[in-house]
């Protein structure tokens, strides 16, 4: 077979069997830290954690991106994400603040002291959610108090120091392990991570719902929810994969060499604009708002009135109407905003123009990025739609087919995106290899390409 065919020639090449050898032992490492329990914790008294955990809904998503870790109480507890919320303040904050902005004009040093920043704000933020984390488990695991949840004679104070320090060294081990995953290995080491993090609790969640609909004899039911995932990853990965291209025309260019000169006629290029220009980022955005109106809810002010029971009601319900609709809204939103701030129209025309392309119809200079931001309002619209619909079909799969919860929240949103885009990308890092060795790549067949003299 030609897959079989073409994964032999990836083990054929040495420096690109090494890097999948690095980036395979690293995410194992990864996981087996996302079992080991933090010292002094009772690990029976946080079983049902994990059984709200495996049920779905706010804990299961936010289980699903630690690996496991934050139900298991481990040492990788909080995950990588203090390491993406530092990055995203870090990316906000370069809008406003010039010294971030020199910084990242300052190409390879000033992208290292950015590197740089981000951690020392991780850190930062671990400080604040480690503690928030601790005091959260005696609720989350159902028991009356902290010292309830620890082993027999063992001192809080001394709990909460030593797994607040764990926490933190937890966090930037696994920071530490992404990078070296994206420098040694295959694919974005971050996006691995996190990736890896939610296939772990893909089987368990498949065989709890398989288990359900035997029970009612519903075998024909089971592969077709499989025929729609299906369908659901292609509509993902056309939304990830989809470009507008722009085509762009380079002027006629004269070449000399030595005594001899010849016109070299002008070459046509696109540019490709991408539908989805925002990633997942949207739905990260939108999700960390969502947090927001339960807790006001639950506010002092709001709590024992009828608006405030709503709010806690409705917005804690991940697979309720008002919840997705205010949801779907807020994708929309950022996704406008998150491609405004990431794709520089501005900057696109300045290098266009001063490598001599031009767009056929369009001069060059402000009238080309005025017309590169026009595209760009246009293919966004419909990729933000696009985005929100994925983003909500874990609701629509659960009122109209009945699915459990934790196996629908595969059927679209952070997760399915996440597996998606980052498969997405380590597969065109291995084919780059394969290209460059002379193979074909992995969408092609595994034929040995011949070699250009």
């Amino acid at each position: 077979m030609k897959i079989i065919e073409s994964l032999k020639n990836v083990w054929k090449i040495e420096e690109l069997r090494d890097r999948i050898t690095v980036t395979l032992g690293i995410l194992l490492v990864y996981r087996f830290g996302a079992q080991v329990v933090l010292p002094l914790i009772d690990f029976e008294k946080i079983s049902s954690l994990k059984g709200n955990a495996d049920e779905g809904g706010l804990i299961w998503l936010i289980n699903a991106f630690t690996g496991g870790g934050f139900s298991n109480a481990s040492v990788f507890a909080l995950g990588i994400m203090p390491y993406i919320s530092a990055s995203i303040v870090v990316q906000l904050m370069g809008i406003a603040i010039p010294y971030l902005q020199k910084l990242q004009k300052e190409g390879a040093s000033g992208q290292k002291k950015i590197t740089q920043i981000t951690r020392w704000l991780t850190i930062a933020i671990c400080l604040l959610q480690a503690p928030a984390y601790l005091a959260g488990l005696p609720s989350l695991s159902g028991v009356g108090s902290l010292s309830a949840l620890l082993v027999e004679g063992a001192s809080t104070t001394t709990f909460m120091f030593s797994s607040v320090t764990i926490l933190v060294t937890g966090c930037v081990f696994a920071m530490w392990l992404g990078e070296k995953i994206t420098d040694k290995g295959i694919g974005n080491g971050i996006s691995l991570l996190i990736m890896v993090g939610i296939i772990a609790t893909l089987p368990q969640a498949f065989l709890q719902n398989a288990a359900t609909r035997l029970e009612g004899n519903n075998v024909m039911l089971i592969l077709f929810e499989l025929v729609v995932w299906f369908v659901i990853i292609l509509a993902s990965i056309m939304l990830v994969m989809g470009v507008r291209k722009i085509a762009v025309q380079y002027a006629r260019r004269t070449a000399s060499g030595g005594y001899e000169k010849s016109a070299m006629a002008g070459s046509r290029q696109y540019i490709p604009l991408k539908l989805n220009a925002s990633g997942v980022m949207p739905i990260i955005f939108a999700q960390a708002i969502m947090f927001v109106p339960s807790l006001i809810g639950g506010s002092s002010f709001l709590k024992e009135t009828s608006f405030g029971t709503w709010m806690q009601t409705e917005f804690s319900d991940i697979f309720g109407f008002a919840y997705n609709v205010t949801f779907a809204l807020l994708i929309i939103v950022f996704t406008y905003f998150y491609t405004a701030i990431t794709v520089p129209t501005n900057k696109m025309a300045d290098d266009l123009k001063r490598s001599g392309g031009f767009i056929p119809g369009i001069r060059p200079g402000s009238e080309t990025s005025e017309y590169l931001d026009k595209i760009m309002s246009q293919i966004t619209l419909p990729g933000s739609i696009f985005l929100a619909l994925i983003a909500v079909f874990p609701a629509f799969i659960v009122k109209l087919m009945g699915v459990s919860q934790g196996w629908a929240l595969f059927f679209g949103g952070t997760s399915l995106l996440i597996m998606v885009g980052v498969a997405i990308d380590t597969m065109q890092q291995i084919n780059s290899y394969l290209l460059n060795r002379h193979y074909d790549g992995l969408m092609k067949t595994g034929k040995n390409r011949k070699a250009v003299a």
